[in-house]
Parts: structure tokens; C-alpha cells; sequence
């Protein structure tokens, strides 16, 4: 983003609506400012309600704090008194970084590279899942034996349908003195195939972040081999954490080691920076994969197109699950979606546990590519 002395006057007091919002924990990505002065750019404005249904849908207030956002609006556009917020105070408190001076976030923002690094703007927080009856035990149980399958390089005896273990075979000739009364067979073992989780926890996924969570350490602890990694503007892999048998204790640890919740989000340059790593990328190979994200990219697909190209030639099955998918009426129509859905083998409805833990239990069984399927419904 732009200095604010290099940029035109009559950006400046959009920049400083972000500021504010930002000085009071709203969760403000650079991007999302520098889309919200594109979108009143392109709208006119032609009145201020153009200029508030602009920062609406690009700075993304939670609903929870929908009235807050309104009443800082009016403040700041229109002059109003500043009006008293219940609990302004306690946000305030739970503030870890100032900030410090404009000169500092600048130099913040031009050391950002993708997904690698944290900005000083981002909303770094903790977070505290509570236990609740979701009905994931169930899930756990299921999961080892609901995966896709694959043939192991390990072997195993067989009294049928299975190839000459000609080393077993002489080794009991051997000791029966020339004799042996059926040949030694062996086959391949199948075991289930890896399951990789890449959890979108940025702002806009606020209101889901703590399902998938729960779902994440319900695969962990169910599957033999399950990789949980989260990403927003950074990635962060919380499989250790979710190793843990109590579930608490497990999300507690994973919530201090990802510093990124309810922030910005880069879905492209993230999934990059995850198949730039080669230990984390081997984990994709012959795995099913499932994004939990709106995919809501801003700006340009490239990367995220790019990352889901080499993505899908590594993966046995590549899946989208999103919330947006809840609703009857959506439909893929975003550039984003249209570019990367004919790399989908699904997309899927992330809006619930229940839709989610239903999906993945059918990861097995054949289904028809998502291209197909969004087609026939368009």
C-alpha cells in the first residue's frame, strides 16, 4: 500500500477510516484498503452511501460488530459524536501490537512477501475453543477405514490370489528337506491414503474457523496419516498440536502457535509458499486434499491458479469446501472459482460439520468432477 503523503488528497480520508477501524482490532488487511479505495473509485461515488456499501464489502466487518463498524462510520464521515461501544474497552486490552508509527507500517508492508511473513497490520490473536456435543466421535471412529485406499509396497502372506513369494517358498523347502506342501504366496498390502487439511482462518472465514478446527483434531486423531495446516497471510502446521488426545488441550496449543486469526487472507501466494517447502508438498502427493476457504481471492488468480495446477497433479483427489456453498443459489461465477474449477475434483458445502464430515466419509467412493457437476447446475 501507498504512503499515505504520496497518495491523492481525496484518498486520504479513506486511508484514515482503515486507520481508525484498525486502532479499534478490526481485522484490516493492505488489501482490503486499497480495495476499498478502488471500489469507491469505480462507483463515483455518487453519494455516501456508496462510499459505506464499498467499505462493507471490501474491509468485511464481522457481524458481530456490524453496528460498531456503522457507528465509527458515521463518526468519522459524518462528524458525529463518537458514540459509547459497549466493551470498546476490553477490545482495546486485548490489543498485542500498537503498531507503532506510519513510517513502521510502511516499512512493514515492502518486507511482506506472500504468505511467508506477518505484517505488523495484521490482527494477531488467540483464540479459545470450547467443547461442545458435535457428534465428531462418531467421525473419528469411521475415518481410518472410509478413506481411499492405495496398494502399500509392504507385503503380506496369503493362502490365495496373490503372486509366488519365491524367498518364503525355498526358505520352507528348505527346512521341510526338499519337501513343501503348497507354495508360499504374498500380495500387497492396501492401506488408506493420506489426508491433508489446509484451513482457511481468515476474517471472512471467522464465523467457520472453530468447526474445522474441531473437525481438524477429529481427523488427526482418527486417521493414520492426517496433515492440518492453516493459512491466512501465513502458513502454520498444527498437526503436533492436534496429536494431542484431549481436545482442548490440542485446539488451546494450535491456537498459540498460529499468530494470523481473523486477518487478511492470500490464498494463492499461501498454497505456493506450501508446495515451495518440499517436506510440506511430499505431503500432498497421492493424498486427499481438502481446502477449507471462500476462496474470495481479491485482485489476481495467477498464483491461485498456479498453486492448484501443481496442486491437483500431486494429489490423488483435490477438494474445495466452502461455506459459500450453504446457500442454493451460489453458483462459481467468480474469475477465481471459473479458473480453478476445472482443477477441482470436488466442490463441495463447508458450511456445517455435519456437510463436512459427510463428504470426507465418501472420499472413496467415485464421484463425478466438480466441472461437471456445477454445470449441469448452472
Amino acid at each position: 500500500m501507498m504512503r499515505g503523503e504520496s497518495l491523492p488528497r481525496a484518498a486520504a480520508p479513506f486511508l484514515g477510516f482503515a486507520r481508525l477501524l484498525r486502532r479499534h482490532a478490526f481485522a484490516i488487511a493492505p488489501e482490503q484498503v486499497t480495495s476499498f479505495m478502488q471500489a469507491v473509485t469505480l462507483l463515483g461515488p455518487r453519494s455516501m452511501n456508496d462510499i459505506r456499501e464499498a467499505a462493507l464489502a471490501t474491509l468485511a466487518p464481522p457481524p458481530d460488530r456490524r453496528g460498531e463498524f456503522e457507528a465509527h462510520f458515521r463518526g468519522y464521515f459524518y462528524g458525529d459524536a463518537k458514540p459509547s461501544i459497549e466493551g470498546e474497552e476490553d477490545d482495546e486490552t486485548h490489543i498485542k501490537d500498537d503498531r507503532g508509527t506510519h513510517q513502521q507500517e510502511s516499512l512493514t508492508l515492502r518486507r511482506e512477501k506472500g504468505g511467508e511473513l506477518s505484517s505488523a497490520l495484521e490482527q494477531l490473536s488467540s483464540r479459545d475453543f470450547q467443547r461442545d456435543a458435535d457428534g465428531l466421535a462418531s467421525f473419528r471412529r469411521k475415518l481410518a477405514t472410509a478413506l481411499p485406499p492405495r496398494r502399500s509396497f509392504r507385503t503380506a502372506r496369503t493362502r490365495s490370489r496373490g503372486t509366488l513369494d519365491l524367498r518364503r517358498s525355498l526358505s520352507e523347502i528348505v527346512s521341510a528337506d526338499g519337501d513343501i506342501p503348497w507354495p508360499q504366496l504374498r500380495r500387497r498390502q492396501s492401506v488408506p491414503r493420506k489426508l491433508l487439511l489446509l484451513i482457511d482462518i481468515s476474517g471472512s472465514m471467522k464465523l467457520h474457523t472453530a468447526d474445522y478446527l474441531k473437525l481438524a483434531h477429529a481427523a488427526v486423531q482418527g486417521a493414520d496419516r492426517a496433515e492440518v495446516f492453516t493459512f491466512g497471510t501465513r502458513l502454520t502446521r498444527i498437526t503436533s498440536a492436534l496429536r494431542l488426545h484431549d481436545r482442548d488441550q490440542a485446539l488451546a496449543r494450535a491456537a498459540a502457535l498460529v499468530d494470523d486469526w481473523d486477518g487478511g487472507t492470500r490464498l494463492g501466494p499461501a498454497l505456493l509458499t506450501f508446495l515451495s517447502v518440499p517436506r510440506f508438498s511430499a505431503f500432498a502427493r497421492g493424498a486427499a486434499v481438502v481446502i477449507l476457504s471462500d476462496s474470495l481471492e481479491r485482485g489476481d488468480h495467477s498464483d491461485l491458479e498456479t498453486a492448484m495446477r501443481r496442486l491437483s497433479a500431486r494429489a490423488f483427489r483435490l477438494s474445495l469446501a466452502t461455506p459459500l456453498a450453504g446457500d442454493p443459489r451460489f453458483r462459481p461465477a467468480t474469475a477465481a472459482l471459473r479458473a480453478i474449477l476445472p482443477l477441482l475434483d470436488d466442490l463441495v458445502d463447508g458450511s456445517s460439520v455435519k456437510s463436512l464430515t459427510d463428504f470426507i466419509l465418501s472420499l472413496a467412493r467415485p464421484a463425478p468432477a466438480a466441472e461437471t457437476i456445477w454445470k449441469r447446475l448452472s
